[in-house]
């Protein structure tokens, strides 16, 4: 396995409830490595131009603790060391974990000028572990995702701290006047969203990143 994976999403469950628009199954095509790692499985019920709702399979992800950070890239290189050191073998069977795809990072943002945003990192668990995943005392195991659908933005590049909060400004506006908008709204909250990566650091070229919010109901 490569060393290095940089970060990524995720998502899945129901259908049934949407119009199915532009055809099931109909939306981004399949981010390149997923030809050649394991990746979380999920359904698009949904598609747009702009974005697609999804669902995803309930799985096993393996977590890191909640980091909290000023920085998005500092967040997300200690607890990608915490993850891919889990992989390379630091867990109660020794086991070295094949990489999978995406990796999801949870982000709370933070509520003032002077206060850090927290993060959480996870891996997809591969299905030789999915029932039985090695324990450790760094990362943690969870069944992702909690909510039942994702509206999701694909975009390229290296994700960072600006452009982040600009892809889910603009998932946001694609939302607006759609029967989802209400779901995602969070009048005095702030907004908690996702984001995953498809590629390794060291990869230039058809980088794949997607922005994710999540919701329950249409």
């Amino acid at each position: 396995m490569k060393m290095g994976f940089g970060l990524v999403f995720l998502l899945v469950l129901s259908l049934g409830v949407f119009d199915v628009c532009e055809g099931k199954g109909k939306g981004y095509e399949e981010a390149v490595n997923c030809k050649r790692l394991e990746c979380a499985p999920y359904e698009v019920v949904h598609s747009q131009k702009d974005y697609e709702i999804r669902s995803y399979t309930t799985s096993m992800w393996i977590s890191t603790p909640p980091l909290n950070s000023s920085s998005y890239k500092d967040a997300v290189g200690r607890g990608f060391n915490i993850l891919f050191a889990y992989i390379q073998g630091n867990n109660n069977q020794r086991a070295k974990i094949d990489m999978t795809a995406p990796v999801l990072v949870d982000i709370f943002p933070s509520t003032g000028p002077f206060c850090n945003s927290s993060f959480i990192m996870y891996f997809y668990v591969p299905t030789k572990y999915q029932n039985n995943p090695p324990l450790s005392a760094q990362a943690h195991q969870v069944k992702l995702p909690k909510h039942k659908y994702a509206a999701v933005r694909r975009f390229g590049g290296f994700m960072d701290d600006s452009n982040i909060p600009t892809q889910a400004l603009a998932l946001r506006r694609s939302l607006k006047g759609t029967p989802w908008e209400t779901s995602i709204s969070t009048k005095n909250r702030v907004l908690t969203y996702s984001v995953a990566g498809y590629n390794s650091p060291f990869e230039y070229e058809n980088r794949v990143n997607e922005v994710i919010f999540w919701f329950d109901r249409p």
